[in-house]
């Protein structure tokens, strides 16, 4: 088990699914790619690693995904288009997404899972502890989380996962937590709880508890041999759930441990999570907020059905 003390400089992005969901936008544009105001919903999740000093990242990906390096390489053409029109503004924007991080590619092959995209990252990773982020979930930056997961693994060590309260009949979506408190109660902000159990998807009235374990985890790499023996779980895939299941009841690789937080997530997996999170971002940018909060606003106002007189 790697010291708990240990940075985590390394980051792992699965970003090999098909984006069925998104259907046909998706056929041949990545769903990691759907912009979300005005950047890709990958940069987000990029910008986030990085924020938290995680600059060597590495993105598990699949056929069709070449626009993700695309974007995060240089575009020469295009910056001396933008210089040519003293259009800086523009420029700084296209090279922000070159010198992000330290960006490395590597294709998952057969998707056998969350589970196994994460296995196929052992190489690079090695013996450290890293984190893997889910470009599904986007954390409103003005939101810490990463930062706070880093400190109770500095604390605890073995793994941490974020947890967020969800409405009973949303638990069949997630991986449900089975918790005790550790210094706090589940239900304080920023609680840390020790993980006890975990259920990949259960069954309405089944799961464990109501916290869900959303797309961000820090890990031990001690992971990787519990992953290399776990069989095919829910819906026939390797599961990064059971593997942490078994590291929460065995001890393997550390205690786990969840953070419980109560900030802003999107989900752009999605399609409506996607469109109320464009609209929430927009709502706050400062360089489009004031218009576009005028005229959603007048929008809605237009369509309230029209009231009559008695």
């Amino acid at each position: 088990m790697t010291e708990p003390k240990a940075r985590i400089t390394k980051a792992v992005i699965p970003a090999a699914g098909l984006g069925t969901r998104f259907l046909p936008a998706t056929k041949a544009t990545p769903k990691e790619m759907l912009p979300v105001v005005d950047k890709p919903a990958i940069q987000y999740v990029v910008e986030e690693a990085v924020s938290a000093g995680m600059t060597d990242v590495l993105m598990v990906t699949g056929r069709n995904k070449r626009p993700l390096e695309d974007h995060f390489d240089r575009s020469f053409e295009l910056e001396e288009a933008l210089r040519r029109k003293n259009d800086m503004t523009r420029l700084s924007q296209v090279r922000l997404s070159n010198g992000l991080a330290d960006i490395h590619y590597l294709r998952q092959g057969d998707p056998q899972g969350l589970g196994h995209a994460v296995l196929r990252a052992a190489s690079h990773v090695g013996d450290e502890p890293f984190a893997v982020l889910l470009g599904d979930d986007l954390i409103d930056p003005r939101d810490v989380l990463l930062d706070r997961m880093a400190e109770v693994r500095h604390r605890y060590g073995g793994s941490v996962v974020a947890l967020m309260e969800v409405a009973p009949e949303l638990t069949g979506l997630y991986g449900c937590a089975a918790v005790t408190a550790v210094g706090g109660t589940p239900m304080d902000e920023d609680a840390v709880v020790r993980v006890t159990d975990l259920v990949e998807k259960p069954p309405a009235g089944l799961a464990p508890s109501n916290y869900a374990v959303i797309g961000r985890y820090l890990l031990d790499p001690g992971v990787f041999d519990v992953l290399r023996r776990t069989g095919p779980g829910h819906g026939g895939e390797i599961q990064l759930t059971d593997a942490l299941r078994e590291m929460a009841g065995t001890g393997a690789a550390g205690p786990v441990h969840g953070v419980v937080f109560t900030g802003r997530r999107y989900d752009t997996g999605d399609r409506a999570d996607y469109l109320r999170t464009i609209v929430r971002l927009a709502w706050d940018r400062e360089d489009l907020g004031p218009e576009f909060r005028d005229w959603l606003l007048e929008f809605v106002d237009d369509r309230k059905p029209a009231t009559t007189g008695a």
